[in-house]
């Protein structure tokens, strides 16, 4: 039909209100590791020549970071070179000690020797969350402004597709004052127009506008389909003669069977907390196996019960994971912007690891834009 209407939504009559709009120069949407590492580096390069913003879609940033998480410091080291400095930095506890187990019903045989990827030295047992909520106090010191409560419900297109001309400009919040049947009651407001001259997708695995940045510009052409996982994960406080600060556990085999890829990992926190879960890969066989329900079986199993016996569960969840590797990931740049962290599926399975492939991703596409925007007019880092 001829070119778009400007920050035209697909679903928007003509009859809609106007949404309000705001701009920046930068828009990052998903305050997780890639999006924060992003934002803050963006700032660091730039200063206040350039707007940064974050919208996040959970009420408080961290609450939608769900991760047993042995933390990996390369890219934190590179953006943040002296955080072992910083006494609120919330990574307090070490991994000292690493197992690998195979489990059968009632025994977990413990291979003599960890496979390589899985050694842990210099890594650290964290919260994600609250490292994420960490990394957000240090964006906003920046200047960086972040919006959390506000999802990124559809993306801005403008130009015309067939010209080649078709760019992303930014986002749009979801409206508010809808009935659950779609209808717009008396309180409906259109959500708020984000507009920006380069945005990054940091919403992590399987989001919504990530899907539509591919579906519009082609970006999973002559790449392998992605493939998904679910992770179930629990947090617990136990007895303290239960507890071993910095062991990190990973196992394979029951409750799964042969036919299903999995495994499930044990991670003992600080303050006697441990972090516990079990993956399993959605190509599963069994149409009537649920996750978890295999997850709640392997907490019976001898080994685990033997720690979680007389503690308390503080907190659950689950969340899809990428796990088809390099050869899924897709082209990462688009008109207007480009994917990063697990928008992109940087999930290094080998090493059970994301978090800090997640960061780098951001602080590369962070400098690519920023030179960008400025003309490589920019400080490289802090030097100057």
């Amino acid at each position: 039909e001829g070119a778009a209407r400007a920050y035209a939504s697909s679903d928007a009559s003509e009859a809609d209100p106007p949404r309000e709009e705001m701009e920046y120069d930068l828009l990052v949407v998903g305050a997780g590791p890639a999006g924060l590492s992003a934002a803050l580096r963006a700032k660091q390069l730039a200063g206040d020549d350039l707007s940064v913003c974050v919208v996040e879609k959970g009420s408080e940033v961290g609450a939608h970071v769900l991760s047993g998480n042995v933390f990996e410091p390369r890219a934190l080291d590179e953006l943040l070179p002296d955080w072992r400095e910083d006494e609120t930095a919330p990574l307090r506890t070490r991994a000292t000690k690493d197992a690998f187990a195979i489990l059968t019903e009632t025994q977990a045989v413990t291979l003599p020797l960890t496979p390589p990827q899985m050694h842990n030295e210099g890594n650290y047992i964290v919260s994600l969350s609250e490292v994420m909520r960490w990394l957000a106090g240090k964006a906003e010191e920046a200047g960086v402004d972040i919006f959390p409560g506000f999802c990124g419900a559809e993306l801005l297109l403008e130009g015309d597709a067939g010209e080649g001309t078709r760019r992303v400009a930014g986002v749009a919040t979801g409206d508010v004052g809808v009935g659950k049947s779609g209808e717009r009651k008396a309180t409906f407001e259109r959500g708020m127009a984000l507009k920006a001259r380069a945005t990054l997708l940091a919403e992590g695995c399987r989001g919504s506008l990530s899907g539509r940045a591919m579906e519009e510009f082609g970006l999973r052409e002559g790449v392998q389909p992605q493939t998904y996982a679910l992770g179930i994960k629990e947090v617990w406080e136990v007895p303290a003669e239960q507890h071993e600060e910095g062991t990190v556990w990973h196992s394979v085999g029951w409750p799964l069977d042969d036919q299903t890829y999995g495994g499930s990992f044990l991670y003992h926190m600080a303050d006697n907390r441990v972090a516990l879960g079990l993956v399993v890969a959605l190509d599963y066989a069994d149409p009537t196996l649920s996750p978890f329900e295999e997850f709640q079986r392997w907490k019976t199993h001898p080994a685990v019960r033997k720690v979680l016996e007389g503690g308390e569960c503080l907190q659950y969840g689950a969340r899809t994971l990428n796990e088809g590797g390099y050869q899924s990931v897709p082209k990462l740049d688009f008109p207007g912007g480009a994917l990063i962290g697990c928008s992109a599926g940087f999930l290094n399975v080998p090493k059970i690891k994301g978090t800090h492939t997640a960061m780098k991703s951001g602080m590369l596409a962070a400098e690519a834009a920023v030179e960008a925007l400025t003309g490589g007019a920019a400080a490289e880092g802090d030097e100057e």
